[in-house]
């Protein structure tokens, strides 16, 4: 299959997320709503890379290296993300976070020697205007300490996906088998992390199906569509962007699921994402 359909996969299961996310983390705290979606991810891909035979492939080099791999680009940014979208609503958590397409292009080029030409700049600089846009019409003209808090947080992890993403697709594991490493580790540290810093809470029979939605479908296999993506294309720059129409679609159900007020910004917003698409 093409990386187009791996991208548009990926790009209709996050686009739930956000909404998702906010609101298991109205309930439950942040390390253990990650650590436990990241285990039934784990789980997930554990049954997959079982029934495939790929666990037989698995050496400790290349478990080593989906693990400090999973720790930066998964535990890293879910742990951050987590912590902004707690501090702010979803849509701005959502647009902040997607960022981190253009921490992709940003890092392809040193690390794997592509190409920032004119038209991409042009994609990028549109694409992210749009994203910029839908912010700036949603924030108060007050922001609280917070806030500003929680909108670094998903800076810092947009920085740490990104940088994943590149290094991920330059060292070419197996996909499958590293990403059931990468939430096996992200599992750990948050369980560890967790045990720390948090009190943790009984989930309901509702938040359970929800962390097991979060985890098997948008974890699991969301970020495995999204890795094969990048693993298929021959322009890390032209799909990165792509990406950039999640975040219209999560504000859209986060306005539906959790009643936040549109922002008229998302309209304009919408005209340069996808204009933005199409010029790359």
């Amino acid at each position: 299959m093409s990386s187009n359909f791996y991208a548009a996969v990926t790009v209709i299961l996050w686009g739930a997320m956000p909404a998702l996310a906010k609101d298991l983390l109205n309930a439950l705290p942040s390390f253990e709503t990650l650590a436990l979606s990241s285990l039934f991810a784990f789980l997930f891909l554990f049954a997959v890379n079982w029934r495939t035979g790929s666990l037989k492939k698995l050496s400790a080099e290349k478990i080593f290296t989906a693990a400090w791999l999973g720790f930066l680009g998964l535990f890293l940014y879910s742990a951050f993300f987590y912590y902004g979208l707690a501090r702010m609503t979803s849509q701005e958590a959502c647009v902040l976070n997607y960022l981190w397409p253009l921490m992709i292009i940003l890092f392809s080029c040193p690390i794997l020697g592509e190409k920032l030409t004119r038209r991409k700049l042009l994609a990028v600089g549109m694409s992210f205007a749009g994203v910029v846009l839908v912010m700036l019409g949603g924030i108060e003209e007050n922001i609280s300490a917070e806030k500003i808090f929680g909108a670094l947080s998903c800076i810092i992890a947009a920085a740490c996906y990104g940088l994943f993403s590149v290094l991920n697709k330059k060292i070419r594991l197996d996909q499958k088998s590293a990403m059931m490493t990468i939430w096996g580790t992200t599992a750990a540290c948050a369980f560890v992390s967790g045990y720390f810093f948090e009190q943790w809470l009984l989930p309901s029979v509702g938040q359970i199906f929800g962390l097991l939605w979060l985890g098997v479908v948008i974890n699991a296999t969301a970020y495995l569509t999204w890795a094969l993506a990048l693993e298929k294309t021959s322009d890390t720059a032209r799909t990165a962007n792509l990406a950039y129409l999640v975040p219209i679609l999560a504000i859209f159900i986060s306005t539906f699921a959790f009643g936040e007020e549109l922002s008229l910004a998302v309209i304009p917003a919408l005209i340069l994402i996808l204009g933005g698409i199409l010029i790359n």
